[in-house]
């Protein structure tokens, strides 16, 4: 039977500079590099994935969001468990798992084993994302936290924008295969490494204030992650069997709506609810978590249809359409630390309503892509613009996200925004092509899919206007110290100091080309 660490056996704190500080860098860092990259290769390797399976467009569907269901669903209850039985132990557990995961995509013989296959991957990833994160932050002096996070951010950060450029070429070459088994070697090295060099930690229960409440240590919200995630699941089958009809989808759907009653309702009624609704009490979360479900859903949206687009209608190969989609990830990687500056100075509302509406105008130059498109002159425009937008709303987000509450949830705050983002691509994906009447078919014949995703984009630009719209209504002119969330009974949240993520690691884990 496992025992769970004492937090008074946790070692002192390490400095970066000592042999023992850069394996503790170098073993989080390829963690979390192994799941970005694991993701960001998935959506320039669909058309193949497709044509391998004779698979229609529901496969493809399920194929990004099942890993996106798990991750979004059980992120919170994995930064839990590392809390309570060692985040080491935690971590490990999930790189083995995403590991095995991994394997598994690679070898699977149908599209079902491979759906299979990907939401394990992200129940991986769910405990594997928090425990890098909160390594960092247990393992560290607190004078070296800071630097320790910024390579953590950037390295990490590289990683991702490599992704789709090595994702087309692997699939371009040894086949889409090789985009799930690249990342099984430096997962696997992740396991010794961490066990010989990386203290083990927990958690310890921390107050909002003095004479607050203290939080439990050892609570799980197992009953509200359960019905979480059947609330998504649901939706998710319910949004992507609609075309077909039927009485199957409209109970998915009416079983949905009643799994999210349910995960409210505990929510409102545990003891130690996963997300206590009283952090809902501020209007300035609320209005950042409402954007936070425009923009991510536009972009969710866009980032997969466009590598579909540029492969399927624009005759792209894999790499060229990965390669093609870099000018975004790198004005993201360069600039989104000034983003979050600038939105220091500036205040929320100016570049929350500016960003989205620069990003959806970049959408809708990408209605220039199509048969004869030209890369330099209808493409990358529409890119560099969306690129543009994304870095003005991204950064800007975070910090608006993080002065909204005190800074004892600021951990709290940060993961229910990390999960509604990741909520949002995932219903962006499974219902976008209902809407555009985007047939299960459709991805074979480049004139239909043409056509759909001409009807996409402007959809995928009003979620992003819908975004702007809220944070010049809701979003005060400059940011205001956190507030203090009430901490009553039913307020006691488990914080989690591994989700204190900076702007551009709290962003960029989930933009939606990782996904």
């Amino acid at each position: 039977m496992l025992s769970s660490p004492s937090p008074a056996d946790t070692p002192a704190p390490v400095r970066i500079a000592s042999a023992r500080g850069r394996w503790i860098l170098l073993v989080t860092v390829m963690g979390s590099s192994v799941v970005l990259l694991g993701s960001t290769v998935t959506n320039v390797a669909l058309p193949r994935i497709g044509e391998d399976f004779g698979a229609g467009l529901a496969v493809l569907q399920w194929t990004v969001n099942a890993y996106m269901l798990a991750l979004a669903g059980l992120i919170l209850l994995g930064g839990a468990l590392g809390d309570r039985l060692g985040r080491r132990r935690v971590f490990v557990w999930g790189v083995l798992v995403f590991a095995a995961a991994s394997l598994l995509c690679g070898l699977a013989p149908d599209p079902h084993t491979l759906i299979a296959a990907r939401a394990l991957q992200g129940v991986g990833g769910a405990l594997l994302t928090p425990g890098s994160l909160a390594l960092i932050e247990a393992s560290f002096h607190p004078d070296d936290r800071p630097r320790a996070i910024g390579l953590w951010s950037g390295l990490g950060g590289v990683g991702a924008a490599l992704g789709p450029f090595v994702g087309g070429w692997l699939v371009d070459g040894p086949g889409w295969r090789w985009t799930f088994l690249l990342t099984i070697p430096p997962a696997l090295l992740c396991v010794p490494i961490a066990l010989r060099h990386v203290p083990e930690s927990v958690g310890t229960p921390r107050a909002a204030s003095p004479g607050a409440p203290r939080f439990r240590q050892h609570g799980f919200d197992v009953t509200g992650a359960v019905f979480g995630v059947m609330a998504l699941t649901l939706v998710t089958y319910a949004l992507t069997q609609a075309r077909a009809g039927g009485l199957l989808a409209v109970g998915a759907a009416a079983a949905g709506v009643l799994a999210g009653w349910a995960f409210v309702r505990a929510e409102r009624r545990g003891d130690n609810p996963m997300v206590p609704l009283s952090i809902f009490s501020s209007r300035q979360f609320t209005a950042v978590n409402v954007i936070t479900l425009c923009v991510y859903a536009g972009t969710g949206g866009f980032f997969f249809l466009t590598a579909l687009e540029l492969q399927i209608v624009a005759g792209y190969s894999a790499l060229a359409a990965g390669a093609a989609m870099l000018p975004t990830t790198v004005l993201m990687l360069l600039f989104s630390s000034r983003a979050a500056l600038l939105a220091k100075r500036l205040g929320p509302r100016l570049p929350l309503a500016v960003g989205p509406s620069v990003c959806g105008a970049g959408m809708l130059l990408m209605l220039r892509a199509g048969p004869d498109a030209s890369y330099v002159r209808d493409i990358l425009p529409a890119l560099l613009v969306t690129g543009c937008g994304m870095v003005l709303m991204v950064a800007p987000l975070s910090v608006t996200l993080l002065s909204s509450v005190d800074a004892a949830h600021a951990g709290l705050a940060s993961g229910v925004n990390n999960a509604a983002a990741r909520a949002a691509g995932l219903v962006a994906v499974a219902g976008l092509p209902l809407l555009v009447g985007m047939g299960p078919d459709a991805y074979r014949s480049a004139a239909a899919f043409d056509a759909s995703f001409s009807r996409a984009m402007p959809l995928c630009a009003g979620l992003l206007i819908c975004g702007a719209l809220v944070a010049l209504a809701l979003l005060p002119r400059t940011v205001a110290a956190g507030r203090t969330v009430a901490a009553g009974r039913r307020t006691h949240g488990k914080v989690h100091g591994w989700l204190m993520e900076p702007p551009l690691v709290s962003r960029f884990a989930h933009h939606p080309t990782a996904d």
